[in-house]
Parts: C-alpha cells; sequence; structure tokens
C-alpha cells in the first residue's frame, strides 16, 4: 500500500508541476481522448464485472499516452481509479492499486519506452506506429502486470505462471488493439494524437 500511495503521489505531483492542461485548446481535448477515457473504467475492472479473478484487466493508460501526452493521462487516471473502485465495488486500497499498476506504471514505461526508440531510432513513420503503437505498449503493460504479480501475489486459487501468461497474452492483444488504433489516426486524424507530429516522422511532407 505505501508503495502504491507513494508511486501516485509522486507521479501526479510530477504531472501537475508540468501543468498540461494549457496544451489543451478552448475546445477541449479530442473526442477520441475523452472516449477512451471513458471507457477505461470498463477495461480496469473486467475482472469484478464477470466476477472471475482470473479475467485480466486491460490498462490501457499506453493509448491514453499517446493521444493526451503523459501529464495529462496520468490526472486523467485518477477519476478512472475513483469510477473503478466505485463501479466494482472495490475497497480504497485495491482501487489505490489498480491506478498505479494498470494506469502510472504502464503510462510512464510507455513514456520511457517511447523516448527511448526516439533516441536510438529513425524518427519514421513506422517506428511511431509499430514501435510506440505496438511493441512499446506490449511491453509497458506486460511489464506492469510481472511487477503487479511480484508484489502482491496471484489472485487466490491461480497460479503464479498462469497468471503471467495471462497478463502476456491481455498485454498482445491491447498492443494489437493499440496499434491498429494510432495507425488509423496518424493516417487519418493525427491532430488527435499529441505525440505525433508530420515534423518530426514525416519531415518531407512536412516541407511540402
Amino acid at each position: 500500500m505505501y508503495l502504491d500511495l507513494f508511486l501516485a503521489l509522486a507521479a501526479c505531483m510530477a504531472a501537475l508541476l508540468l501543468r498540461p492542461w494549457r496544451a489543451v485548446g478552448p475546445d477541449g481535448p479530442p473526442w477520441p481522448w475523452l472516449a477512451w477515457w471513458a471507457a477505461l473504467p470498463l477495461l480496469w475492472g473486467a475482472d469484478r464485472y464477470a466476477a472471475m479473478p482470473i479475467v485480466q484487466p486491460l490498462s490501457g493508460a499506453a493509448l491514453l499516452v499517446l493521444l493526451a501526452g503523459w501529464p495529462l493521462a496520468v490526472l486523467a487516471l485518477v477519476p478512472v481509479a475513483l469510477v473503478t473502485g466505485w463501479a466494482g465495488a472495490l475497497p480504497p486500497v485495491e482501487a489505490l492499486h489498480r491506478l498505479v499498476w494498470l494506469g502510472i506504471v504502464p503510462a510512464t514505461l510507455a513514456l520511457g519506452l517511447g523516448a527511448a526508440l526516439r533516441r536510438w531510432l529513425p524518427n519514421h513513420l513506422f517506428i511511431y506506429i509499430l514501435g510506440r503503437g505496438f511493441f512499446a505498449t506490449m511491453l509497458a503493460a506486460a511489464a506492469a502486470g510481472a511487477l503487479a504479480l511480484w508484489q502482491i501475489g496471484a489472485p487466490v486459487g491461480s497460479e503464479p505462471a498462469d497468471v503471467l501468461l495471462a497478463r502476456w497474452l491481455a498485454a498482445s492483444g491491447e498492443a494489437f488493439l493499440t496499434g491498429m488504433l494510432v495507425a488509423i489516426f496518424v493516417a487519418f486524424r493525427p491532430h488527435w494524437l499529441a505525440t505525433y507530429s508530420d515534423r518530426l516522422y514525416l519531415p518531407g511532407a512536412a516541407s511540402r
């Protein structure tokens, strides 16, 4: 609990210091941003709604980071955890746990992996789609799930190896969904992605 509280407070304080609301225009964030944000409580509480502990909730945090940027995504994850806790009748400690390990940790890992891709690989369109949209999402979600399993253990009646495999499969599914949506957004609505810029990833097109 204390580790979760520390990580949540540290991330929220860092996000507040960056004042990400300054980047939001007068019309507010794009509607896909809001739609994905509103859908996150459904993903985070899937195991509670289905009454099956083995069901692995999806994170969705990596896509929110791509759509909104890390600071604004972190602040938006707090009400997601509150709604998930209320809708799933979760104790506050469990809601906090999901905020950290389904939200803040995978969002931060996705940010770090994205920064590494920009540092070590060419700024190419397909690097953004496949690298940040697919592989970074999969690795961030899988690593966060493994760390959460290491911290609190497997649900009662489940084997850690089975839970780890289930979380890897869930991370792969989430990466497929995120990569597909990112590819669609880049092709048709690139301005919906706060982390994408034609100037960076299509320099030839931006100069024409």
